[in-house]
């Protein structure tokens, strides 16, 4: 048993009453009464996206802990084992969520996102290594904040304004350096490395990346497709 479990089930549970709470909090709109559940849902994950101190405090980490840049398997900040914990219980969530709430043939790819999350965070949490892996992968958070605003903007029917706008460009900005940078930072680590870190670890590690950038570049041209090439 690890204490970790006790921080994904408190987070779970935080994130779950958060999401019950937020429409009171954050009424939706005329234009997303239809989508109640889908309002509450991306309130809920700009919320993990913004957590103060942690998510978009991580680049401050490794400014403070240069030895992190030398081992990320075994050395990790105090905190950090909490943060990635708090992450999964919030994915738990988001992945409940979605599964209750949406189609299947809607959902699958957060869905399958979602899960190769899980499990790779999942390891860090239960095996008390590769949480420096981990805390680099939480720097596509601070993307995520903008790429949540730009779903809670559209979704408010605010597309043709100058905050939709400024929005995008922060948001393509903040997508190619916090997450395309990071993933391929991610994919050399492992790649250098690949004599350093078990077979089994270094298996779900490369499956993951290889699942992810395509994933993340089909987004990215989805993006420009909507925000820049119309």
């Amino acid at each position: 048993f690890s204490p970790g479990l006790l921080v994904v089930a408190g987070s779970f549970a935080a994130f779950r009453l958060l999401n019950r709470g937020l429409e009171r909090l954050v009424p939706p709109p005329p234009s997303a009464r239809h989508k109640r559940w889908k309002w509450r849902n991306i309130w809920t994950s700009l919320a993990h996206s913004a957590l103060p101190g942690t998510h978009s405090l991580s680049p401050c980490r490794f400014y403070l802990h240069p030895e992190l840049s030398h081992d990320l398997v075994s050395k990790h900040p105090p905190g950090a084992h909490s943060l990635v914990a708090v992450s999964v219980g919030y994915f738990l969530e988001d992945f409940v969520d979605m599964l209750c709430n949406q189609k299947l043939h809607q959902s699958w790819e957060l869905l399958f996102h979602h899960s190769v999350v899980i499990i790779c965070f999942g390891i860090a949490v239960l095996l008390h290594q590769y949480v420096g892996f981990a805390l680099v992968a939480l720097l596509v958070e601070i993307n995520s904040i903008f790429l949540h605003l730009r779903q809670i903007l559209l979704m408010a029917n605010l597309v043709h304004t100058t905050c939709y706008r400024l929005n995008s460009l922060i948001n393509l900005g903040t997508y190619v350096v916090f997450r395309m940078a990071t993933l391929a930072w991610m994919s050399r680590w492992l790649f250098l490395n690949r004599h350093n870190v078990p077979p089994a670890a270094h298996a779900v590690g490369t499956l993951g990346m290889a699942i992810m950038t395509p994933m993340n570049i089909v987004l990215l041209y989805r993006l420009l497709r909507s925000d820049f090439l119309k």
